[in-house]
C-alpha cells in the first residue's frame, strides 16, 4: 500500500469500554487517506483483544503489542511504525470530531511553515468537570494563534495532546518523545517552541477530552504539580534564563517560592522576589530580599529578567500589566509562568 496523509498515533491501557467510542469517531472521520496506528501497552481488560477485532475489520487499522512498558515506549514504538507525514494523535478515552483530522491536515497542507496544529477542545461529560478543569479548558481555547500559545507556554501546557497533529519529521528531528520524570507532552512542546517550531490551532472544538478519576493526568505523578514545575524550571534554565546574570520572582507565596528553589537547583541567579504582602515585604525568602513592586526598577540591571509568579486568579493580567508600564516586554524582560 501507498504511505497514507496521516497516521493516528493511539497508545493504549486498559481503556474499558471508552475504546469502543474513541475507535467509532476515528472510523467516521471525514479525511480518509489515514492510517491508525493503536500500540497496546500491556492491557489486562480485554482492550488489545477489543483493538485487534476492530482492526481485522480495515487494511488501515493496525495494532502493535507491547509488555507494560509505559506510555512514553509505547509513543516512540507506535511513531516509528507510522507511515503518514504527518501524525496525529488520539487518548483511547477521547472523541474526535468527524472533520478534526481534514481540518487540521488542510492547516498543515496551506501553511509549510506550521509543524504543529491542535484545535479548540470540549471537557466531557460537562456535569463531571470540576472548576479548575473548566478555567484551564477556557485558557487553553484562548490562546489561538503561534504568538499567544509561545508567550503563555511557561503558565501551562498551551496544548491538549490528543488533540494535535504533527509533521512526522518534525516530531522525530526532535528526537521523539522523553521519559524525564514530567510530563511528555509539555516537554516536547518546550523544546519544539526553542527550536521555533511554528505552531497553530483550528479554531472549532473538534476534540472532545473525557474527565474521569483513571485518567493518567489524575493517578502518574509524572503530571503532577511538583513534575510540572520540575519541567518548567529545566526548560526555563535552558532558554529564557540562559546567560541572565540575574533573576526577579515576583511572588513569595507557595507557586513563586517552590519554582525558585528548582531555579537554584538549575544554577541560576535569584536576586530578589517581588510581593505586595506588608507581611512578606523586609523579609526573605530563600535567603534573597523580598520588596514592593515600587522597588522593581532599582533591580533591572543589564541582563535581569522577572518571572510573573503567582497563580492567585487574575494576578497574571494585573502583573503584566504593571511590568509593561514599566516598559518590560514581555517574552524578553519578563514571562509569566504561573
Amino acid at each position: 500500500m501507498s504511505d497514507p496523509a496521516v497516521s493516528v498515533l493511539l497508545p493504549v491501557r486498559d481503556a474499558g469500554p471508552l475504546l469502543d467510542a474513541c475507535l467509532a469517531s476515528l472510523a467516521r472521520q471525514t479525511l480518509t487517506d489515514l492510517e491508525v496506528v493503536a500500540v497496546d501497552d500491556g492491557s489486562t481488560d480485554g482492550s488489545g483483544e477489543r483493538l485487534e477485532a476492530w482492526a481485522a475489520q480495515k487494511p488501515w487499522r493496525r495494532v502493535i503489542h507491547q509488555p507494560p512498558d509505559g506510555l512514553v515506549a509505547a509513543l516512540n514504538r507506535g511513531l516509528a511504525a507510522c507511515r503518514g507525514a504527518l501524525v496525529a494523535r488520539m487518548d483511547a478515552d477521547d472523541i474526535a470530531h468527524p472533520r478534526r483530522l481534514e481540518l487540521q491536515a488542510a492547516v498543515l497542507e496551506a501553511r509549510p511553515e506550521v509543524g504543529v496544529v491542535s484545535c479548540l477542545v470540549r471537557y466531557c461529560p460537562r456535569a463531571g468537570v470540576a472548576e479548575g478543569f473548566a478555567l484551564y479548558e477556557e485558557w487553553l481555547n484562548g490562546l489561538r494563534t503561534h504568538e499567544q500559545m509561545a508567550r503563555e507556554r511557561f503558565v501551562e501546557s498551551p496544548l491538549a495532546h490528543p488533540s494535535v497533529m504533527l509533521r512526522r519529521e518534525v516530531l522525530r528531528a526532535a528526537g521523539g518523545y522523553r521519559d524525564c520524570g514530567w510530563p511528555e507532552d509539555y516537554d516536547l512542546w518546550l523544546r519544539l517552541f526553542a527550536a521555533g517550531t511554528r505552531f497553530a490551532k483550528v479554531e472549532r472544538p473538534l476534540h472532545f477530552w473525557r474527565e474521569h478519576h483513571d485518567r493518567l493526568t489524575r493517578r502518574d505523578p509524572r503530571y503532577s504539580t511538583d513534575a510540572f514545575q520540575r519541567c518548567k524550571a529545566h526548560h526555563l534554565a535552558l532558554g529564557p534564563l540562559s546567560g541572565r546574570r540575574s533573576v526577579v520572582v515576583w511572588g513569595a507565596g507557595r507557586t513563586g517560592r517552590r519554582l525558585s528553589r528548582l531555579l537554584l537547583d538549575q544554577g541560576v541567579e535569584l536576586a530578589a522576589f517581588i510581593d505586595i504582602d506588608p507581611r512578606k515585604i523586609g523579609g526573605t525568602a530563600r535567603r534573597r530580599p523580598v520588596v514592593a513592586p515600587e522597588a522593581l526598577p532599582g533591580l533591572l540591571g543589564e541582563g535581569a529578567v522577572v518571572l510573573a509568579a503567582v497563580a492567585s486568579r487574575g494576578a497574571r493580567k494585573l502583573i503584566r500589566a504593571r511590568l509593561e508600564a514599566i516598559g518590560l516586554v514581555e517574552g524578553g524582560g519578563f514571562w509569566c509562568v504561573a
